[in-house]
């Protein structure tokens, strides 16, 4: 199936609907869901062709010619996936889903018809679907799964909200680390800059147990050779990390190659099924209790609007504010002052956090009072050393007296012989 970016750079006319189809694509997950959804249509009307190009010119002539049998035939599809609904394979609210692409295709190839008569039958189904978020215990359970990348994937999702289609653009010149102004050792959290030189580039935070593990992640890619720049992938491909005789499916330190969205899509699904968090569904079962990876944003959701101010949540998830988003204008440290607020809420292992907090502050109070001690001891031994050579010298003193005493007395004693 050719996309976008498989004609992009090549000398490509306007005169193509398909191409007119594409250009209207802007989404990462757009260009990838609304040409497959196409072709379910194309392929329903029987269109010939060996390419999916072919079959929308096909499908453009075939309009042009006929706009109303076109307009049966569309009626006669949603007629069909509404079966398909009605019998359990997919849920109302898919359906609008198949329609879209063929009204922009449509759109981009200036066929109009009357499509307030298509979209009367479209059910529009359930707005909110009835599922829950994760638990932490869940997601403690997935961050145990032995693959390094689980740990700071889960982390910075959970705490910062992002899609998965972020993936594709994160880079550790990215992840801006916050620190505390009353302890420059400490970093309280991270700026992470989501969809970098895109139009829909926002801003988000993580909490610093994500920034952690991130940095540990960038550490334990350097230690075996990889040269960590700014410009590096967040997240990379597995390499060899044992002397193998015969190679391995892995590559190399030295040669990252960037995981990509679908690749962090599958890893997340397996880890879940893997550490049985997600395991599979019961005869009858259509869904799982919680979504995947959409699961972890709206962890992200539930646990901050309790705490912080909802408009800040939305701006950290990048939602469209409507009108509110031409007044309502906070600063950034603002945002972040709210976002601290929940930071606790967010982290893991926020308890163990603390109590390594409390060890260290007792260990510092503990080795501040062992530096007064010292000194206090030091001091003593200064006096006591200066009490003693007082005494020794006062001994001195006595005894060259005691020697001109004698001297003395035996001259006078002379003077009487």
């Amino acid at each position: 199936m050719q996309s976008i970016n498989d004609i992009q750079g090549k000398s490509v006319i306007f005169d193509s609907p398909y191409f007119r189809f594409l250009y209207a694509l802007k989404a990462p997950e757009t260009k990838r869901q609304y040409p497959k959804r196409l072709e379910v249509f194309l392929d329903y009307l029987n269109l010939k062709g060996s390419t999916i190009e072919e079959k929308a010119s096909q499908f453009y002539d075939f309009i042009r010619l006929d706009t109303k049998t076109f307009q049966n035939a569309l009626l006669n599809y949603i007629v069909f996936q509404k079966g398909r609904a009605f019998t359990g394979e997919i849920s109302e609210s898919t359906i609008p889903n198949y329609y879209k692409p063929i009204k922009l295709f449509c759109d981009m190839n200036d066929i109009i018809i009357n499509w307030r008569l298509v979209t009367r039958g479209i059910p529009k189904g359930r707005h909110a679907s009835e599922d829950r978020v994760p638990t932490k215990d869940e997601m403690k359970e997935l961050l145990d799964y032995p693959d390094r990348r689980i740990k700071p994937i889960v982390l910075t999702m959970l705490s910062s909200g992002i899609r998965l289609g972020a993936w594709d653009y994160l880079k550790w010149k990215h992840v801006i680390p916050i620190i505390n102004d009353d302890n420059t050792d400490e970093i309280i959290a991270a700026k992470i800059i989501v969809y970098a030189g895109e139009n829909e580039q926002y801003y988000s935070f993580i909490t610093s147990e994500a920034y952690q593990s991130l940095n540990d992640w960038m550490i334990y890619r350097a230690s075996y050779g990889e040269k960590i720049i700014p410009d590096c992938w967040l997240m990379r491909n597995l390499w060899k990390t044992t002397n193998m005789k015969y190679g391995s499916k892995t590559g190399l330190a030295q040669h990252p190659q960037q995981l990509k969205s679908s690749g962090i899509k599958s890893l997340i699904g397996k880890a879940l099924f893997q550490q049985n968090v997600r395991p599979i569904l019961e005869k009858g079962m259509k869904r799982h209790e919680f979504k995947g990876l959409h699961g972890f944003r709206k962890y992200f959701k539930t646990h901050c609007e309790p705490i912080m101010k909802p408009a800040n949540v939305e701006l950290l998830l990048g939602h469209d504010l409507g009108i509110s988003k031409s007044y309502y204008k906070p600063l950034e440290r603002d945002v972040l002052k709210d976002y601290l607020k929940a930071s606790q809420v967010l982290m893991m292992y926020s308890e163990t956090l603390c109590l390594d907090k409390k060890i260290q502050d007792l260990e510092e109070k503990n080795q501040n009072n062992e530096y007064i001690i010292s000194g206090k001891l030091q001091e003593k031994d200064k006096q006591l050393k200066q009490l003693n050579e007082k005494y020794e010298n006062d001994i001195r003193s006595i005894r060259e007296n005691g020697n001109k005493f004698q001297q003395i007395i035996g001259r006078i004693n002379l003077s009487k012989i």
